[in-house]
């Protein structure tokens, strides 16, 4: 007999938040990825993104001091508040299933660049201003269909993003924001409510993912713990697009 799904999902978020503690990336793309083998995405996503907003909104105030304003405001904002908009609206015009496929080919591209650019020690050069546009709002799409515009995002910051504290702080800015968007569209929708005591109960494994991460993060590799999960998001997209044709 299989486990409860929704059993999985709470393993599946301890494991995710865990890693973004030790590697500072990729919470919620870990969590739905792993999730999504076992529940349908839209059944996920009014978990997952309020449990990224409390945990983004935390940190947000934390780094609140090295937050590129005009980075924020002057580029990526606009355009991936429109892109999730436009993402969101997509959810149900695609299905479940349409966004599994996509979602995994995301995976499996992302996983595959980190890994070829690790092995090859390549360096991120800068796209052309229009390109960088697109790929910003192309990124807002993913994050509405899948609260996950990071791998487009980061891609489209190659070669111009700030320091990488200032980075991550206006990142974590980026996240918290849309994810609160996000979370009013599915408290519009009734999907937050109905998914709100699962949430709540989820809560203290966000706590234990960021203890049990810092206290693996003073004696792990942290470079080869990187190619690790980049493998297995990539393993996870390639199921995720083929396990269930």
């Amino acid at each position: 007999m299989l486990p409860d799904p929704w059993l999985l999902l709470g393993l599946f978020i301890l494991t995710a938040y865990t890693i973004e503690t030790i590697t500072g990336f990729g919470s919620i793309v870990i969590a739905l990825s792993l999730g999504a083998l076992v529940l349908p995405i839209p059944q996920l996503l009014p978990v997952l993104v309020p449990l990224n907003m409390v945990m983004t909104g935390f940190l947000v105030v934390q780094h609140r001091r090295d937050l590129d304003v005009r980075l924020l405001l002057g580029l990526i904002l606009p355009l991936m508040l429109t892109g999730t908009v436009a993402g969101y609206l997509l959810v149900p015009w695609l299905g479940s299933h349409s966004l599994q496929v996509v979602l995994g080919g995301l995976l499996v591209w992302f996983a595959g660049r980190q890994l070829w650019m690790i092995q090859r020690g390549l360096s991120h050069t800068p796209h052309p201003p229009l390109i960088t546009r697109g790929l910003v709002f192309s990124a807002g799409i993913t994050h509405g269909m899948f609260a996950s515009g990071g791998p487009l995002l980061v891609y489209a910051m190659a070669g111009i993003a700030p320091s990488k504290t200032r980075f991550r702080a206006t990142l974590l800015a980026v996240w918290f924001i849309l994810n609160t968007s996000l979370s009013a569209l599915y408290l519009w929708d009734g999907t937050l409510l109905a998914s709100l005591d699962r949430t709540v109960l989820y809560l203290p494994l966000l706590a234990l993912g960021i203890v049990i991460g810092n206290w693996v993060h003073h004696w792990l590799n942290e470079d080869y713990f990187k190619v690790v999960v980049f493998a297995l998001l990539g393993v996870t997209g390639m199921v995720l697009v083929f396990g269930r044709a």
